[in-house]
Parts: structure tokens; C-alpha cells; sequence
């Protein structure tokens, strides 16, 4: 199975270039590209702490960014659900431009197009809920239960538990006049038994910079925090921590959230890649300062401090011996 082919509007009104305010004394700007939401603003400031211009704008205006600057495009999908929010076309010229771009559009693509997500996860051998397309007549090959969802989703909306395939059916009937199913039809995925919480693991520049468990609701099977779930922060088990950054890994993101949930024998599975994740102090001490020097240093603005350097040196070390050890003969 091919990974579904990108849509895109593309508009063919010019607008006049935006050019975003600097200094004088400064020849870089780091432009965080999406809405003005809190996780946003915080990451702008974190990005000033470290001494840059940082600001937040529009991914659908017309930027001009210059040789140096750096954009971290954090473009969500619509809340109509059929898609993501305007500006990802434009993305490439950003680059072109000659600034670092984080976050490209095709991997932020393919962590918003939930079955591209899980044919990329799929293909590097990441546990994950087995998942089928539901269009008019299909129905997956696999047994109930099933979750139904957008294929392009967030918030919890529009998300069902379908106990057998009597009721998948069911589900899909009342679907048909939804927009996003018209446009994309369902995900339809294995049910992970719920176990009333899961993991919501923050990457940066391929570190692990925060993470939280959620609760659900007393009789709720979904945990996200806008229906409901509480929030606690947690240090994820090193398996866990991996397991997140394979997944961020295969998607090719440089700023994501994982979602992963264990089901009742321990057995993990990732759940979601988000290439718009919110997330806050819960998360971690610093966490923002933290994602902001990894993102820093990934678009190679920030040296890696010595003892970091150190650290990696010696993981990088043994990790090449452990692999020497597995090939070696016996």
C-alpha cells in the first residue's frame, strides 16, 4: 500500500510579502508558523530567553524570511477536520529563501493524515493498532472492536467505539453526510484495551524534553484533555522513551508529541504522532526552554554543551559496540 498522495489547495492570489520585524543588531529571526495558541507563545519566549527574535506568524501569508533565520512550522489540522491549516504549500519557499525549516510539509503531512502516519509506522516496525481505510463499502479485515476517527483529527472529536462490525456499519451510515468522511472517509483501528490513561511524550530534535500521563473521566475511554482528562507529569521508562522517538523518527518530525497507550499485559503501542502538539509546564521543568535549545541546535544555531557532547560521544560508542557485538561471528 502506497502512503496516500498529498492534497493540497494551492491559491493563486499573490499577496504582498510579509517581512518580519528585526533588529538592527541582530541577522536572525526564529518564526514560529501557526496559530497564536499558549503553547506557541510560550515557545516564542523561550526562543527570546536563548537570546533570539522570535515571533509567531501566519503560515498562509506570504513571509519573507532571509539566509539564517528558522521557521518551525507548527501547522494543525482545520477544525472542520477535512484537512490542514492553510500555509503548508508555501512551506518549501521558506527554505528556498534559505532559512532552516523545521517541521517540513511532508512530515507534518504525515503525522496530520492519520493513515500516512500509520503506514510510515508500519513500515519501521513500530507497534501500533492494526488500522484500515473505510470508504463507502470496505470493511477491515480485522476483528472488533474498532475505533472509528477522522483522518485528519484532533481533540477527541468525532472519535467512536464500534463493538462489532453490525455497528461499524451503523457508524458509517450516520457518517456519510460528514464533510471529512466525504472528502477522506475513516481510520478505523484495533481497539487498545483501555486502561483509563496513556503517555503523551514531547520530542525535540530527537530528545525527550517532557511527558505526562493522562487520566480519563470516570466512564470514559478517550483521554484527551479537552474531553475531560486530567494531567500528571511522569518520567517515561526508557523503553517508552525509545519506542517515542522511533516514531517521531519514522514520521521525520523535528518537534512532536507521541500518544501511547499499554494495554492490560503491559504491551505498548504508539497511538499518534502530533506535529502540532500542545503541551505546558506539566510537561517538564523548563520544558520549553529545553525544546527551544534542541531545536536551536538541530538547526546548528547552538553549540551542544560539553558535558551533553560528552554523553552523546559515549552513547554513540556503545551503541556501535553493541551493534559490532550483534554481527560479530560467533
Amino acid at each position: 500500500m502506497a502512503v496516500a498522495a498529498l492534497e493540497f489547495t494551492i491559491e493563486r492570489r499573490e499577496n504582498l510579502a510579509t517581512r518580519l520585524p528585526r533588529r538592527a543588531d541582530r541577522c536572525r529571526s526564529v518564526v514560529i508558523l501557526g496559530a497564536p495558541t499558549e503553547t506557541n507563545h510560550a515557545l516564542a519566549q523561550a526562543f527570546a530567553g536563548h537570546g533570539e527574535d522570535a515571533s509567531i506568524a501566519d503560515p498562509a501569508a506570504a513571509l519573507r524570511l532571509e539566509d539564517g533565520d528558522v521557521a518551525v512550522a507548527r501547522l494543525d489540522v482545520l477544525p472542520t477536520l477535512d484537512g490542514i491549516e492553510p500555509g503548508l504549500w508555501r512551506l518549501p519557499r521558506l527554505e528556498r529563501q534559505g532559512a532552516k525549516l523545521l517541521n517540513s510539509p511532508l512530515a507534518l503531512f504525515a503525522a496530520h493524515d492519520k493513515l500516512s502516519t500509520a503506514l510510515l509506522l508500519g513500515r519501521a516496525g513500530i507497534e501500533h493498532p492494526r488500522t484500515a481505510h473505510l470508504r463507502e463499502v470496505s470493511l477491515p479485515g480485522f476483528p472488533p472492536p474498532y475505533v472509528v476517527k477522522p483522518r485528519f483529527g484532533s481533540w477527541g472529536r468525532d472519535v467512536y467505539l464500534c463493538r462489532d462490525q453490525d455497528e461499524l456499519r451503523a457508524r458509517r451510515e450516520r457518517l456519510r453526510d460528514r464533510r471529512w468522511f466525504r472528502r477522506h472517509g475513516a481510520l478505523v483501528q484495533s481497539l487498545v484495551e483501555p486502561t483509563g490513561r496513556d503517555l503523551r511524550i514531547v520530542v525535540a530534535a530527537g530528545r525527550v524534553v517532557g511527558a505526562v500521563e493522562r487520566r480519563a473521566l470516570p466512564g470514559e475511554w478517550r483521554t484527551n484533555v479537552a474531553l475531560g482528562a486530567a494531567r500528571r507529569r511522569v518520567n517515561p521508562p526508557s523503553g517508552l522513551r525509545s519506542l517515542a522517538l522511533c516514531a517521531v523518527r519514522a514520521v521525520g518530525l523535528d518537534l512532536a508529541g507521541v500518544d501511547i497507550a499499554s494495554d492490560g499485559s503491559g504491551r505498548s503501542y504508539v497511538l499518534e504522532v502530533n506535529g502540532a502538539v500542545d503541551f505546558n509546564a506539566t510537561y517538564a521543568d523548563g520544558v520549553f526552554a529545553k525544546a527551544a535549545a534542541a531545536l536551536l541546535e538541530q538547526a546548528g544555531l547552538r553549540r551542544q554543551p560539553v558535558h551533553d557532547m560528552r554523553r552523546s560521544s559515549l552513547a554513540t560508542a556503545g551503541s556501535l559496540r553493541e551493534r559490532r557485538m550483534e554481527v560479530s561471528p560467533m
